[in-house]
Formats: C-alpha cells, sequence, structure tokens
C-alpha cells in the first residue's frame, strides 16, 4: 500500500499571486526608480550648491555643483571645515549665522560668503542654511544652498545686471526626496515640475508667492493663460531647445500670474527621465526679473536723455525730445510737458504729444489756472499723483478734455522741480496696457528730477534771446534815429555857418566893433555842435549819399536861375561852383583810401600844426618819437585820431602840467602814446566811456570855454570814434588813466592850474596825483592786402 502523500497539483491562481506581487514590486521599484531620478537631476545636476555640515562645520554632504562652485574635488572637500575655504572675517561671518540658527532653530537665506578657489580666485556666494534634526529631533547639523552670485555682485557694482545660474537636474534616492522637497520649500526663486503632457506635478512655494497659483489648484492641469499670446512662438521655440539639448539656461521672456500682470522672467530648465531612459518631465525654475529690467531700461533711457539733451539748444525741440521719450519708454497714447506761468497763474501746455498729432496741438493752445485740475494737486502738494479712473477722481479738470476733444481715461502727473521751485508738471496719460502701477511713477519722477534743470536753463536761455533780439531792434531804432537827427541838424547848421559868414562880411565896415565879440561867441558854439555832429557821422557813417545827390541834381537843374540871383545881390562870381564843393563837403562821399604813412613824420608835422591851438595854455609838451616802419590807414583818419588824442589831453591837463607825446616800435607794430599829467578819470567812467556818449565834465561849461581850454569838453565822442574806427582800420586802442588823489569825487573839479590847488603843498605834487595814457598800436603797412 501506498503510503505516500500524493503530490499537490499545480496551482493556477497561486502562481499568478506570485506574479502579481512581483510585477507590483517591479512597478514600485520603477516608480522610485522616477523619483529618485528625478530628484537625483534636481541636486546632482543643479547649478546651484547643495550642502550638508554637522554642527562643527565640518561637510558631510554636498552636490557637484558645490565641487564646481569652490574648484576642489569632493575628496578634498569630504570632512573639510567651511572656514578653510575663506579668509578670517567671511569665517566670522559664517559661524555667526550658523549659530544665529542653532539657537533660534530658525532658517537663513541671505548669507554672504566670500570664499578663495583653489586656483586663489576670489567667489561670492549667497547662502542658505537650515538646521537638520534626527529622529529623536536632536539637531546635528545644517542643510543648505550655496549659490555662486559673483557676476551679480560685479553686475551689480555697474549697472546691477545680473543672471544667476541655472537649476540642472541630479541623481537622488528616497531619502534624498524627503531631503530635496526640503530643499524646494525655500528656495528663493519659483519651481515647478511638468509632465510631459505639460500639466503640473509640483509646485513650490515661491512659485505659489510670485504667480499665485497654489499646487492644489494646479495639480494635474495646464497653468491657464501662463503664456502671454506674443510670446508662445518664442515658447515654442524654447522648448524646442530644452529638448535638443537638454538643459536651457537663461531663456529670456515672460509669464502671465493669476491676477493678470506680466512679468519679465529668466527661465532655467533640465529633462528628466524613466527607468527606460525616456523623457518623464521637465524641471523648471524662474527668475522674476520685471523689477531689473525696469531699472535697467530707467537707466538705459536716463543715460539716453542724457547724451541726447545737449543737442537740443532750443526749449522746444528739448521738449518734444522729453516727450517722445516718455511716451514710448512708458507706452502710454499721450504725453506733455505743462509749465507754470507765474505771472498769470496758469499752466500751460508748452509741448504735447500723441498718438493723434491733432491732439498735441489742440493742447498747446490751452490754458487752466493754477489752483484746477491733477497738475493743481501735484503743483499744491508737490508730490506725484496717479489718476487710475479720471471719472471718479476729484481732481480732475474736465475742461482740458472739452477743448481738445480727447478723452483721458488714467493719467501720472510729476513735480518738475528746481531745489523747492515747481516750474511745471510732466503728465503721462492712457496706459496703453493696464493701469498706472508704482514702477510708472517712479520712472516719470526719475526722468522729471533729470530732465527739469535743462527744461529750466533752455527757459532761460530763451528769454535771454528774446530780450537780446528786442535790444537789437531798440538799438536799431536808436541808430536810425541818431542817423536822422544828424542829417537834419547837418542842413541847418550848415545855412547857420554860412549866414554867420555873410553877416560878418555885411558887418565889416562898421566903425562899431562890439559885434565882433558876439559873433566869436556864437561861432564858437556853432563850431561845437558842427564839429559834434562830424564826430557822429564818423560813428554812424553809411554808404547811402542820396541827400548828396539829390542836391547835386538840384543845383545843375537850377544853375543858371542860381548864378544871375547871386551876381544880382551880392556881385559875386563862379558862386555855383562853390555852392558845389560846398554840398559836396557836407553831403557826399567821404570815402577815405588808405596809404602808406610813416607815423613818426606824420606826428612831427601835426603837432607843429597843433601847436597854435593851444599856444595859449602853459602845458609843457614833450616828444619822443622815433623812427618806425609805415602804417596803413586814411591820412584824415589818423589826422582825428591824433587831434582827439591831443585835444583831451590838453583840456584834460591843468596849467603847469606836462603832455607827452610817443612814437615808437612795440611788439605788433608802431605805436602812438599820448600822456597827461592831468586830473584823469575814474575807474567807472573809464567803462563808461567806451560804450556811450559820455563826458568827463559838466556840459555846461561847453557855453564859456573854448577849444583846448581846461575842462572845455569830455572824452566821450573822441574815444567812442576812434574804437569805430580800430574795428574799420584794424588798430588797437588801451586807455590806462588814474583819477586825481586829492579829487574826492567825480562832480568835484580842479581849478585848472597846478599852482593853484589848495589841496597839495608843492605843484609836482599835484601834477603826480593823477593821470591818462593812451596807447594805440598799429599794424605794420606791409600785413594788408593793398
Amino acid at each position: 500500500m501506498n503510503t505516500d502523500n500524493p503530490k499537490p497539483e499545480f496551482s493556477g491562481a497561486s502562481l499568478s499571486s506570485a506574479n502579481a506581487a512581483e510585477d507590483n514590486v517591479k512597478q514600485a521599484a520603477e516608480e522610485t526608480k522616477v523619483q529618485e531620478d528625478r530628484y537625483r537631476v534636481l541636486i546632482e545636476d543643479v547649478a546651484d550648491g547643495f550642502y550638508e555640515v554637522d554642527l562643527q562645520g565640518n561637510f558631510r554632504f554636498f552636490n557637484d555643483a558645490l565641487c564646481r562652485i569652490f574648484g576642489y574635488s569632493r575628496d578634498e572637500i569630504q570632512l573639510r571645515n567651511f572656514t578653510e575655504f575663506m579668509d578670517e572675517d567671511n569665517a566670522r561671518i559664517a559661524y555667526e549665522a550658523f549659530n544665529r540658527i542653532y539657537r533660534t532653530e530658525s532658517g537663513i537665506v541671505d548669507i554672504k560668503w566670500e570664499i578663495a578657489r583653489k586656483d586663489g580666485e576670489k567667489r561670492h556666494l549667497e547662502i542658505s542654511a537650515n538646521l537638520i534634526s534626527d529622529e529623536d529631533g536632536h539637531s546635528i547639523g545644517f542643510r543648505g544652498i550655496a549659490r555662486d552670485v559673483t557676476d551679480r555682485v560685479l553686475a551689480e557694482q555697474a549697472l546691477k545686471e545680473s543672471e544667476t545660474c541655472a537649476l540642472e537636474l541630479s541623481q537622488t534616492s528616497r531619502r534624498a526626496e524627503r531631503r530635496y522637497r526640503a530643499f524646494l520649500s525655500f528656495l528663493p526663486d519659483p519651481v515647478f515640475v511638468f509632465n510631459m503632457d505639460h500639466t503640473v506635478s509640483y509646485l513650490n512655494p515661491a512659485f505659489e508667492k510670485v504667480f499665485g497659483w497654489t499646487l492644489a489648484e494646479l495639480e494635474g492641469k495646464i497653468i491657464p493663460s501662463f503664456v502671454p499670446d506674443d510670446m508662445k512662438e518664442k515658447t515654442r521655440r524654447g522648448i524646442k531647445r530644452l529638448f535638443e539639448d537638454k538643459v536651457l539656461h537663461g531663456f529670456e521672456t515672460k509669464r502671465r500670474t493669476k491676477d493678470g500682470r506680466v512679468l519679465d522672467i529668466v527661465i532655467d530648465g533640465a529633462i528628466f527621465y524613466d527607468i527606460d531612459n525616456q523623457p518623464a518631465g521637465q524641471v523648471i525654475t524662474l527668475r522674476d526679473i520685471t523689477r531689473e529690467k525696469r531699472e535697467s531700461r530707467v537707466n538705459q533711457a536716463l543715460f539716453r536723455i542724457a547724451g541726447a539733451l545737449h543737442r537740443y539748444r532750443g526749449l522746444d525741440g528739448r521738449l518734444e525730445f522729453i516727450t517722445r521719450e516718455v511716451r514710448n519708454l512708458m507706452s502710454v497714447e499721450g504725453a506733455s510737458v505743462i509749465l507754470l506761468d507765474e505771472e498769470k497763474k496758469e499752466f500751460y501746455f508748452r509741448e504735447a504729444k500723441y498718438d493723434d498729432g491733432k491732439t498735441g496741438k489742440k493742447m498747446k493752445e490751452i490754458r487752466f489756472p493754477v489752483d484746477k485740475g491733477v497738475a493743481g494737486q501735484v503743483y499744491r502738494t508737490g508730490k506725484p499723483l496717479v489718476v487710475p479712473d479720471t471719472s471718479k477722481d476729484p481732481y480732475f479738470f474736465g475742461r482740458v478734455d472739452e477743448q481738445s476733444q480727447y478723452q483721458t481715461r488714467n493719467m501720472v502727473d510729476v513735480p518738475l522741480q528746481i531745489q523747492d521751485r515747481l516750474i511745471g508738471v510732466l503728465c503721462a496719460v492712457n496706459k496703453k496696457e493696464g493701469t498706472f502701477e508704482k514702477a510708472d511713477v517712479d520712472l516719470l519722477a526719475a526722468i522729471a528730477n533729470y530732465v527739469a534743470l535743462p527744461i529750466e536753463n533752455a527757459s532761460i536761455n530763451e528769454e535771454l534771446k528774446r530780450s537780446y533780439q528786442e535790444v537789437q531792434s531798440l538799438n536799431r531804432a536808436k541808430d536810425r534815429v541818431i542817423h536822422h537827427l544828424s542829417h537834419e541838424l547837418k542842413t541847418p547848421l550848415s545855412i547857420l555857418s554860412a549866414s554867420m559868414s555873410i553877416l560878418r562880411k555885411r558887418l565889416a565896415g562898421l566903425e562899431d566893433l562890439n559885434w565882433d565879440r558876439i559873433l566869436k561867441r556864437a561861432q564858437k558854439n556853432l563850431d561845437r555842435l558842427l564839429e559834434m555832429q562830424y564826430q557822429i557821422e564818423d560813428i554812424l557813417r553809411e554808404k547811402d549819399y542820396k541827400i548828396y545827390y539829390m542836391l547835386s541834381s538840384l543845383l545843375d537843374a537850377c544853375s543858371d536861375e542860381l548864378e544871375v540871383l547871386v551876381s544880382e545881390n551880392l556881385g559875386e562870381k563862379e558862386i555855383i561852383d562853390r555852392l558845389r564843393r560846398h554840398i559836396e563837403a557836407l553831403f557826399g562821399p567821404h570815402d577815405s583810401p588808405s596809404e602808406e604813412i610813416r607815423l613818426d613824420q606824420f606826428v612831427e608835422a601835426r603837432i607843429q600844426e597843433l601847436n597854435p591851438r593851444f599856444a595859449h595854455r602853459r602845458c609843457r609838451v614833450n616828444t619822443r618819437i622815433s623812427e618806425v616802419t609805415a602804417i596803413w590807414i586814411p591820412p584824415d583818419v589818423l589826422a582825428k585820431i591824433f587831434d582827439g588824442l591831443v585835444r583831451n589831453a590838453v583840456e584834460n591837463t591843468p596849467d603847469s602840467g606836462t603832455i607827452t607825446i610817443s612814437v615808437r616800435a612795440g611788439k605788433l607794430g608802431p605805436e602812438l602814446v599820448v600822456k597827461d599829467s592831468g586830473v584823469g578819470i575814474s575807474e567807472e567812467n573809464q567803462r563808461l566811456l567806451f560804450e556811450n556818449y559820455f563826458t568827463a565834465y559838466d556840459t555846461m561849461q561847453y557855453s564859456s570855454r573854448s577849444p583846448y581850454d581846461f575842462g572845455a569838453g569830455g572824452k566821450g565822442f573822441d574815444l567812442l570814434r576812434m574804437r569805430i574806427f580800430s574795428e574799420r582800420y584794424h588798430f588797437k586802442l588801451n586807455m590806462r588813466s588814474r583819477r586825481c588823489d586829492v579829487l574826492d569825487n567825480d562832480a568835484e573839479t580842479c581849478p585848472g592850474d597846478a599852482a593853484a590847488c589848495n589841496r597839495s603843498a608843492r605843484t609836482p605834487e599835484c601834477l603826480e596825483s593823477g593821470g591818462t595814457t593812451v596807447t594805440v598800436q598799429f599794424y605794420p603797412a606791409d600785413r594788408f592786402d593793398k
């Protein structure tokens, strides 16, 4: 009998269960591998260094990125203390930070380290750290991220341009998964993980903070409206690059937040793979650079404005450039510069640029009271003002829109200030996308602060130009009046002079000679008037001789009748020729041709001619004449210059005084020097003499003194005429004068004789107390084109 137990039969169910268990284990292993691979990619391929140190600061765990940052291999870093990679000051800062974390059990994300790499290069790190605890809650070390921000630190020193390192994927395990999730939870930049179908599998808290969506809202879903329409094509190119290169660094684009704001961001990303080495998804980190780009745009705009403002000298050109820049920078429909008319207490649009060119022209015709509108509120407070909706704002002044036939929806006004004085308002209206934000106000205020002074300078320059043009207009009017008076005086003075000559002839036969004294006095004053008229003519001469040609033509037409008339009444012959010569002398052209003149010979001869005219004066005239080269000048002009200098010297010098006339060779050519020991001229009057018809003495003295008498006249016309001559005939005129020390002011006069001076004890003291020296610097004749 067979007592053996029967062999059990094959059980299909049991085998099936065993296979299922085996499949479950395999599936779990695959999932674990995916998870491990996902977080391995995050840790080992990330651009930032991940580290763990014990409580003594010795490195226990770190990724390859930390090795790259420090410039050492794993073996060279493992178990070494962090203080060995930095100087004493940075080691102290790091120690204090870790000590604070240990005491407070709170993480820190803004520790700054400066380390020395193996090759000696200094690198700036931004460190975050948290306390590590074991299962019993005991602190066992620190864990954190070491980010190399050297480029950012260096860029901030220039224009704060930076770009952070990108996130790469790395190898991990289940234990690492918890570690890396803890790491991602305090990473300051937004991070999310996409599945291959672009649905979200993970978001870190920073993503929620920046973009507004939570993981609960988006897990397993596509982020709605995340990519702006104008960025979709660029995004497709970026995804293509990511799958081709497996990683993506520094991809700059834009993304929309939950509340509709559009941010400028930089994307770093990497692909992670499943157990079969097939792409399983994407790990993406985003850095918000909106503020950095805005600041960069502001800096670039200010730099561009600074570089261009000097090209616009006029106020209108400068304001047009500013409003154009504001429109482009802020993306608005219109920008304007509203200036303050302090006299009328009104605002006016000095420049306005709108998308619709007609609106700008209409705006420039509008004025409104200084206490009205948004500009009025800015004027009262001195602070910027944003109006999100003009229909709801109490300060908005609707009359401007009515007059310009334009609808303002929103606006921002900022003050244009020079120190504590407001000169106007810089205005931007109707933002094309969204509403005005604080960043827009900051941008407009920065531009306003930068351009306020150039606007004020251009305004002042414009006023100065306008004033100068008015002065020029008045000058021209003054010249016309003086010309008119000069011509009007010439004819009656000439007739009076001729009448005096006729009268003298008629009275010559009378026995009573008392009339002679009266006629001499009249002739003296008439001669002074004629001299003044000739001086004015020299100063204001123009090439217009209509009076001469008119009188000459009349004389030709009436010559026979005049000859008969004169012959019958006066019995004189050839009177017509005499009249013609007289008219030509008075009204005819006076073009004086220049010629070569020996100044030394001319002066010697001229002194002999002038001596009899002041022979009645007791002044000593000394001459120091040296032989010099010839000069190029009209003889009559040189005679007027020399005669005027001598006459003024004699009239300005009291009796017993000296006058020295010198001709010498100067550095540039012959020089004529006339020096007197007279009463001199004060500094104030010296400035006026060359610019105005100004005399050194009271004009009441003219009626009682003859030419060359002491104090007979002033230097005004002579010196002014010489100045005109100097410009016309190319010589230089210089005067040095010292007012007599014993005369208290310009009104006090000298007695006219040094011996009679009651202020000085001796005559030499009187003669040394004042005086004037006039130097005329001529150029040699060979320097001129003849």
